[in-house]
């Protein structure tokens, strides 16, 4: 069965709303503090937007936009370039692109700045944000994501052979989007990256967005930029950008028992560059820990944004 973007689409305490941006069009779901008068003050409150990894969409953070837009943040759950009801052109699922794209976003939205959080995939694009996009991220959040620079870690090193397997069958032609499109790839990425299993409705919908004209293709896209432009220009050039200092805050969280991030690893790179850094790992979650322990990560999310405002 194919699915419409009107999948992506679901319904709860926010509203979907679709901002241009790098010459495309991305819907995020919106959240914004209740001040009581009834009015937009909260479009004044600061904004977060929050990245999803491969093969979710926006609706991975639902339990975070609730909660931390009920905290007095203006929360902004985006679909990547790819993904979900965002278009998805045959070009730009490199980083450099997709961090214009959320730059754009964010200036869309009517922000100077925000602070951004990326789970997996959307983690990668985060921690990019900060070098190649200074001015409009404010603070970096990153969940299982080991920083992108390589400096003292190697591209494997971070990640375990069951990742690596993942990401060398998105690199084959065809297979990985028929894969996703009928589900196996779906429930086999998911299942396997989590510790408390994932409920089967959630699954479902995971799967019928993947069934979304042309986002198997697209998200696929993005795992293979990952590996094909390590040898090339591009992916040099990518690598020499993310490996400067910044001075933007950043929080790295992960789980202890993620079967696809190797904790011992993850770190090193994003201590060496990133000045104010904090790790936290979280005890019995995997790899999807908003997903397998949402109060544990929004309460860590909160605590860190407020010795940010402190």
């Amino acid at each position: 069965m194919i699915a419409d973007y009107s999948t992506a689409l679901v319904g709860g305490p926010w509203r979907h709303e679709f901002v241009a941006a790098n010459a495309a069009r991305f819907h995020v779901a919106l959240a914004e503090p209740d001040d009581g008068s009834g009015s937009r003050a909260g479009a004044r409150a600061p904004l977060l937007v929050l990245l999803h990894t491969y093969p979710q969409f926006w609706w991975a953070w639902r339990h975070q936009v609730e909660a931390l837009s009920a905290a007095g943040y203006r929360v902004a759950a985006m679909d990547l370039r790819g993904a979900g009801a965002s278009d998805k052109p045959p070009l730009g699922y490199d980083v450099p692109t997709r961090t214009r794209d959320v730059a754009g976003v964010i200036r869309s939205l009517g922000a100077d700045s925000a602070v951004v959080v990326g789970h997996g995939e959307g983690g990668t694009i985060a921690w990019a944000m900060a070098a190649m996009q200074p001015a409009v991220t404010r603070a970096v959040a990153a969940l299982a994501a080991p920083h992108p620079a390589h400096l003292h870690v190697s591209h494997r090193a971070p990640y375990t052979a069951a990742m690596r397997r993942h990401i060398a069958f998105a690199q084959v032609p065809f297979l990985p989007e028929r894969a996703l499109g009928d589900g196996r790839f779906v429930d086999e990425v998911l299942r396997g990256g989590a510790v408390r299993p994932f409920d089967e409705d959630a699954l479902e919908l995971y799967r019928t967005a993947a069934r979304i004209p042309f986002a198997a293709h697209c998200s696929t896209e993005a795992l293979r930029w990952s590996v094909r432009s390590i040898p090339r220009m591009d992916g040099r050039r990518f690598t020499t950008a993310v490996r400067r200092r910044v001075d933007q805050p950043g929080l790295l969280l992960l789980g202890a028992e993620d079967p696809y991030v190797r904790t011992d690893a993850a770190a090193i790179d994003a201590t060496a560059l990133v000045r104010r850094l904090r790790v936290q790992v979280l005890d019995g979650v995997g790899h999807y820990l908003q997903e397998e322990d949402p109060e544990a990560v929004s309460g860590a999310l909160l605590d860190w944004l407020a010795d940010l405002d402190g």
